[in-house]
């Protein structure tokens, strides 16, 4: 499996929920948490539109004890549960159904230490792959992101699954480290 190396997207910080992705060409995306007054905890998930401009892509409420809450993407909520649903059928793995309709799992590789991403068809359209921390200039590296351009049917690269596949490793990582089931 191998990605183009504009399609490999930097991860830093091992919180996922407070960390940017970037490639040689600067940041992609950035998730920026917050908590109020209430203590209620949001994660902004913000896409790169050009530099110095963002778009928001998607509010990420989470529940009072710090689990999966919601989803607002857009005019749409959804239940963050729904973005992450474990699938009991392998374990570790988790699927979500994309903006195409279609269903998706996210899960461990069988050769490696890789999480991969799987079209409905099995194929692998991305993957999670941790490194060893790296410094850069932008912040510390725990993982790469890679989007595998020619995949599947060839949305991967398209703004909304694109985006969809973004944060949906977010939230696989985020279940992950914290043991969530």
């Amino acid at each position: 499996m191998a990605a183009a190396s504009d399609d490999i997207l930097s991860w830093t910080n091992q919180d996922s929920r407070e960390s940017v992705l970037f490639n040689s060409w600067g940041v992609l995306y950035r998730f920026q948490t917050s908590t109020g007054q209430n203590g209620q905890s949001v994660t902004t998930m913000w896409r790169a539109l050009r530099p110095n401009k963002e778009d928001r892509v998607a509010k990420l409420e989470w529940a009072p004890n710090g689990g999966l809450g919601r989803v607002v993407m857009g005019k749409n909520s959804l239940r963050m549960v729904d973005l992450a649903r474990a699938d009991p059928s392998i374990y570790g793995s988790r699927t979500f159904t994309g903006p195409d309709g279609l269903q998706y799992r996210w899960r461990p590789s069988s050769t490696g230490v890789d999480v991969v991403l799987q079209d409905p068809n099995g194929e692998v359209i991305a993957f999670f792959r941790p490194t060893r921390q790296t410094r850069y200039q932008i912040g510390d590296v725990y993982g790469e992101l890679h989007y595998i351009r020619n995949a599947g049917m060839g949305t991967v690269m398209h703004p909304p699954m694109m985006d969809m596949v973004t944060l949906t490793a977010m939230l696989y990582r985020f279940c992950a480290a914290w043991n969530i089931q």
